[in-house]
């Protein structure tokens, strides 16, 4: 089973489980915004209690949330040495042409890899407590003034609701494809970059494959439960705006508050 959790959901009755949707995906996005105030230990020692708050409101393992990083610290990594090698500033520590390792370089890249992580944290607790159906629904009802434009609102909502579902899976089947791959002798990550590349081909193909395979079938399950783009849907299901839901709202803007206030400190 892979091990990125971000896109799967687990049952709950934690307090992120009885949210609203919408709740969650416009605090999820605006605490994405709000991450980009902090500028000191201060603002992001705040914004890292909030989020290890929520990670514990959700009533999710921690540990099933540090597990989720670990497929993407790489991608983390080397964002940050690169920023940390070529972010000139303060003191100077290495300088080797082009490449300088700096006091704000350095600093730098520490704030960029709370950034990352803290993302992840928060968008892996809002799909952890929300069902696929219920995030689809929230985004439809996000995005219903759109309508008013011709865009196809519908459309949208269900298409991204489906991406995000689908990320686990297809995941896993990278997982199994490379196992199959490894019991048949082949060695990944080994060799000359050409010979590394070389090795994935045998990955990407059938992935490939069955992600079309995939993708037909669900469009035949929806043409046969009678799905048709363009029309205007009704739904059994309706969305309630809470107390809580708004209490969260109010929560978020005293976060924002508080980053500014010791960010001019």
């Amino acid at each position: 089973m892979n091990k990125l959790s971000l896109g799967r959901y687990v049952p709950g009755d934690s307090i992120l489980h009885q949210l609203d949707p919408r709740a969650k995906l416009v605090s999820g996005f605006y605490f994405i915004i709000v991450l980009f105030i902090a500028n000191n230990w201060q603002t992001y020692l705040l914004l890292w209690l909030f989020t290890l708050g929520v990670m514990r409101l959700s009533k999710v393992h921690l540990y099933t949330y540090f597990r989720g990083v670990r497929p993407l610290i790489w991608l983390i990594l080397f964002t940050v040495v690169l920023q940390m090698l070529f972010t000139a500033g303060g003191t100077i520590y290495v300088e080797w042409g082009p490449i300088r390792i700096s006091e704000f370089g350095l600093i730098n890249g520490v704030y960029i890899f709370c950034r990352f992580v803290m993302i992840i944290f928060i968008s892996t607790a809002i799909t952890l407590t929300t069902k696929p159906i219920d995030l689809t629904d929230g985004i439809d009802s996000l995005l219903g003034p759109l309508r008013k434009l011709n865009i196809p609102v519908d459309e949208i909502s269900l298409m991204l609701s489906i991406s995000l579902r689908f990320i686990p899976n297809l995941l896993d089947e990278t997982q199994r494809v490379m196992d199959a791959q490894r019991a048949r002798g082949t060695e990944f990550g080994e060799g000359s970059l050409v010979q590394q590349m070389k090795t994935l081909v045998p990955i990407f193909l059938p992935l490939f494959t069955n992600s079309l395979n995939r993708a037909e079938e669900l469009a035949n399950v929806m043409e046969v439960k009678g799905y048709q783009s363009g029309i205007k849907r009704s739904s059994f299901r309706k969305l309630r705006w809470k107390t809580c839901d708004t209490i969260t709202l109010c929560v978020m803007a005293a976060l924002t508050i508080g980053l500014i206030l010791l960010r001019l400190n």
